[in-house]
Parts: C-alpha cells; structure tokens; sequence
C-alpha cells in the first residue's frame, strides 16, 4: 500500500514589517562638522590643507612617549592595563594641578577631573548642567563641536556680539538680562575659529556680570600654551566672581599628541560631581593605561622646554602664513594677527563668498574652512578660517600660490581676474 503523502506545512502570510520608532529628534537637528567633512575631502595626496586644526605630526616627542608607555607597563603593567577611577589616576590629577597652579590659579589633584580629550568635558558639561531648551550663550562665531554638544542636550543657542577682541561686556549683561541663560561658553584665548583673545579688563567684566546676574561659565583653553608674542592673560577663573562659577577645560592634544585623547576638567565641587556621575554613565573612565603614561612622561621630560620648540616652529609657521596672504586673497580682504593658537581669520571682499571659494581651491589643491558654519544665527559667508600648524612654511608657500591661483581664476566671484594686496587688519 503506497505511503501517504505528506501534507505541505502551511505558512501564514508574513506580517508587513513595521519601522523601528524614529531616532531622537535631537540628532536630526545637530549638523554634521562641516571640518570633519572638508578633512575627508583633503585626504587625497598632494593636497596642502589650511583646513583643520591639527598639530605638526613631526614635533610629536614620539620617543619620550615611547619610553613614557614602557614605564608605565613596567613599573605597574597589572595596573595599566585594569579599571580605574572615574575622576583619573592620582598621578595625573596631581600633574595636571601641578601646572594650572603654576599658571596662576591655586588648583589641587581633588579638583581635577581627566577626560578622554576636553571634547568630553565639553558634553559632559553639557550633560550635567543643561535642560532641554534652556539658554546657552557662545561667542558669535564659535567652535563648531560646542555648537554640537549643545545642541545635542536640546540647549537653545545665542549668540553673544563680540568685536575684535571678543566678547563686547555691555552687550553680555543685556542678553544675560533678557534671555536668564544657564551658561556661557567662552574659548577667550587664541579662540577657534578667529584666533583672537579676550583682554583682562574684559575677562574682569564677564566675571563680574556672572556673579552679579547668576550665570555658570565655561573657559575652554586648548591652546593656552602656544603663545608666540605679548604677554599672559590670566584665566578668566582667576577673576574674581568667577571662583565658584568657572569650569576650565584643558587638553594635552596640543601639546603632547592628540592620539592620546587625554583632557581635563577643574570645577567647583558640585559641578565636578555631576560631570563625574555624567562620565560613569559615559565611559566609566579614561584609558588607564593613557592616563599612567602622560604621568610618566611628566614626570620624565621637561614639557614646557617641548612645548618652546612647537611653539617656535608654529610661529614660524604663522608669519609664513601672514606674509603671503597678501598675494593669496583678493584685493579688499582683511586678516587678523593672532598672538598665538593655531588660526588666522580672514574676510573677502564684498561679492565673494568663502564656501564657493572652497571649490575652486580644491580644484587647485589647497583647502580651507569656510567661516559661515562657525556662526549662530546669520552667517557671514564672506568669512573663512586658515589653520598654520600643520605645514612647515615652504609648503604654506606653495599653498597660498594655489590659492592665489584660485582667487585669481578669470570667473572669480567678484570679477576680479587678479589677486591684489590685501590688509592685515581685520
């Protein structure tokens, strides 16, 4: 008798998929870093690049750090290879009091937290101190990434006026006044993206005008350290009225490697604490193993005596970059002269527009950063950011010959077929 056949299985209909719910609206809101995606553009060999702000690959102390990494795995390699503290390792928070003390303002190991790059103390800032609409005031234009941060904690931005020195005080204490922000974020020396500082008279006024108005303020400082001429300004921390409202952001990015991803934060206590609950939520801790060799190579190595030779290459590479703008940009454009840090600013004349400049540059082989992107709220689309660091002056040379070329182009925006001789005050 022949075997019955198996019945075929039945199989229901497939339910259409439903969509995964939406990301968070926030994400949608905040920009990409239009920098980010310029350095992709200018990755191709050849191309000599004014746009991002990196170090000079070749005064890293790859040979101090080298040794600084084999001590640390030596003299405790169980250790640094293990969890550590959220607030750092004590040899480093001691470091780093170390130095901000020797820079004027009184600071122990305690009041030090180490963060994975002063990137991080920038978000967890943003974390421990901002609600969903509250007010936060930059300087107009500002750094891109704390535009980011920011945004990303569903902060409402305002820009504060600023002139050439910075932030103008009378147009602070007017907008803290109406808008009853919970911040200000300042860079107030060699600011990115225009280079310039904000003098001690006026750190004194915004100190003043946080303490008599309540208002947290943040001093970003990556580029303290590379001073090329006139003299120190104090922290706007060091002001008094601003003790127990500052939160100053450090980085060794500059000044020893951007790799190691190593920054700082000095708060008051309450505020450290809740940076240091943010950061737990966010990496538990920095690299332990990072952490011992920055100890170690402080501890070894004279970093001020380094940090003289970059600044001396980098001043070096600045004047290059002053001395050939005149031939670069058009007739009519304007720049200023920063004391130090790692950007030139720059403006076209009237009828020129630095991101259309951009495309023609590229076609040459040299790139910059369009200034619009760094503002809040209306952009000035004539402006543009230069970086000098990365490139030694021979090739800052060659790279303002291509840009020359480029502004010179028979088409250029304000039908000018020739670059002219521009002006160094801006």
């Amino acid at each position: 008798m022949p075997a019955a056949a198996t019945p075929a299985p039945v199989v229901a209909a497939a339910a259409p998929a439903t969509a995964p719910p939406a990301l968070a609206g926030r994400t949608a809101s905040v920009a990409a870093s239009p920098v980010r995606e310029i350095l992709a553009l200018t990755e191709r060999p050849g191309v000599i690049s004014f746009a991002g702000g990196l170090p000079a690959p070749e005064l890293f102390d790859t040979g101090g750090l080298r040794a600084a990494y084999d001590a640390a795995f030596t003299a405790s390699g169980r250790r640094a290879l293990q969890y550590s503290t959220t607030e750092g390792v004590p040899e480093l928070r001691a470091a780093v009091a170390d130095r901000v003390t020797a820079r004027g303002l009184a600071t122990g190991a305690d009041d030090v937290l180490i963060t994975s790059g002063s990137q991080q103390a920038l978000t967890l800032l943003a974390g421990a101190l901002v609600e969903p609409g509250d007010v936060v005031l930059v300087e107009n234009p500002t750094y891109l990434a704390a535009l980011q941060s920011f945004g990303l904690a569903g902060a409402r931005v305002v820009p504060v006026p600023c002139d050439g020195q910075g932030i103008v005080p009378d147009a602070l204490a007017e907008i803290v006044a109406r808008e009853r922000p919970k911040l200000l974020y300042t860079v107030p020396t060699f600011q990115n993206p225009t280079g310039r500082t904000l003098p001690g008279a006026r750190r004194a006024e915004v100190a003043a005008i946080a303490a008599r108005l309540g208002l947290w303020l943040v001093e970003d400082d990556p580029y303290g350290d590379l001073r090329y001429e006139g003299a120190e300004v104090p922290w706007l921390a060091a002001h008094p009225g601003a003790e127990d409202r500052t939160a100053l952001l450090g980085s060794f990015s500059k000044v020893m490697a951007p790799g190691l991803r190593l920054g700082w934060l000095r708060a008051p206590r309450e505020l450290r604490g809740a940076a240091v609950v943010a950061k737990q939520a966010a990496d538990l801790h920095t690299s332990t193993v990072d952490q011992l060799a920055a100890a170690h190579y402080l501890a070894a190595v004279d970093l001020d005596a380094h940090v003289a030779t970059v600044r001396g290459a980098y001043r070096a590479r600045r004047d290059a970059l002053l001395a050939g703008l005149a031939r670069a940009l058009p007739a009519g454009s304007a720049w200023n002269r920063p004391e130090g840090g790692m950007f030139v600013w720059a403006r076209l004349p009237q009828g020129w527009d630095a991101t259309a400049l951009l495309a023609a540059a590229l076609a040459h082989d040299v790139a910059f950063v369009p200034g619009a992107p760094f503002f809040t709220g209306p952009p000035d689309p004539r402006t543009l950011r230069l970086s000098f660091t990365a490139h030694t002056p021979q090739e800052i040379g060659e790279g303002l010959a291509r840009l020359g070329r480029a502004t010179a182009r028979p088409d250029g925006p304000a039908g000018n077929g020739r670059p002219g001789t521009g002006s160094g005050a801006g």
